[in-house]
C-alpha cells in the first residue's frame, strides 16, 4: 500500500503548492515527508506509514489559498480536499479518514485538535521540526516577511535589542525567531521528534550566539 498510496498522494498534492510562498511550498511538504520517514523508523510502536507519508504531502495544500485570503482555515480545507481527491481515486475510506485525522491535528492554533494517533503525532512533529535548525531559521524568517507584507508594516526588526544601547523600537527583534522556535520545540510529542528537535535547537543557540556577536561588532 505504501508504494501505491504515497506516490499517488504526492501526485495529487504537488499541484496545490504551485503558488505557495517559500515557507510552505512543495519543498516544505517534501521535507516534512522525509522527516516523517526518519521519525517513523525510530518510533517504538506500530505506524501506518502509508497514512503518515500521504498526510505529509497533503498537510499544507490549503496554505496558498489561506495566504491569498481565499479561505480562513487551510488545515480543515486541506483535510476535506485531500479526502475528496483520494475518494475519486477509490482509496479505502478508512485510509482516507486516517489521513484526514493527521492533517487536521498538525496545526498549533487554539482550535487545533490534539494529535492522538501515532501517525498524527509523527506528522505534527515532522512539521514542527522543519521550523527548527538551519532550515527552520530560514523558514521562520520567510514567514515574518510574509506577515509583514500582508500587514503592510514591519512585524519585527533584524537586530537584538538586548545589545543596543542607543536604538529603541516597539517592534519585536531577533528574539521573536527564538521564541517561535522554542515554542515548537516544547510542543514536540514523540521521543524521536524530541531527540531531533533538541539537536536542531543546539544549532539555533549557536546561530543566535553568532548573530549577537556580529550585531555587537557593528556597534
Amino acid at each position: 500500500m505504501t508504494q501505491e498510496l504515497v506516490p499517488l498522494a504526492r501526485k495529487l498534492a504537488v499541484p496545490y503548492y504551485q503558488n505557495a510562498l517559500p515557507a510552505h511550498d512543495q519543498f516544505h511538504a517534501s521535507r516534512v515527508h522525509d522527516i516523517a520517514r526518519r521519525l517513523a523508523s525510530e518510533y517504538e510502536g506500530a505506524v501506518e506509514r502509508d497514512v503518515l507519508f500521504a498526510a505529509a504531502w497533503f498537510h499544507d495544500i490549503g496554505r496558498p489559498l489561506e495566504t491569498a485570503g481565499e479561505i480562513t482555515d487551510h488545515v480543515e480545507w486541506g483535510a476535506v480536499t485531500a479526502g475528496e481527491l483520494l475518494q475519486e481515486e477509490e482509496v479505502a475510506s478508512d485510509r482516507i479518514a486516517e489521513i484526514q485525522d493527521s492533517i487536521r491535528s498538525h496545526g498549533i492554533r487554539a482550535s487545533s485538535p490534539e494529535p492522538s494517533t501515532p501517525e498524527a503525532k509523527l506528522l505534527f512533529d515532522a512539521d514542527k521540526l522543519d521550523a527548527l535548525g538551519a532550515v527552520g531559521i530560514v523558514r521562520m524568517s520567510c514567514i515574518l516577511g510574509e506577515q509583514s507584507g500582508k500587514a503592510g508594516d514591519k512585524i519585527a526588526v533584524i537586530d537584538d535589542s538586548t545589545i543596543s544601547e542607543s536604538i529603541t523600537t516597539n517592534l519585536p527583534d531577533i528574539s521573536l525567531l527564538r521564541d517561535r522556535a522554542r515554542k515548537r520545540l516544547e510542543l514536540l510529542c514523540t521521543e524521536p521528534g524530541q531527540r531531533v528537535g533538541n539537536a536542531r535547537w543546539e544549532y539555533i543557540e549557536e546561530f543566535l550566539d553568532q548573530f549577537r556577536a556580529e550585531i555587537d561588532a557593528k556597534r
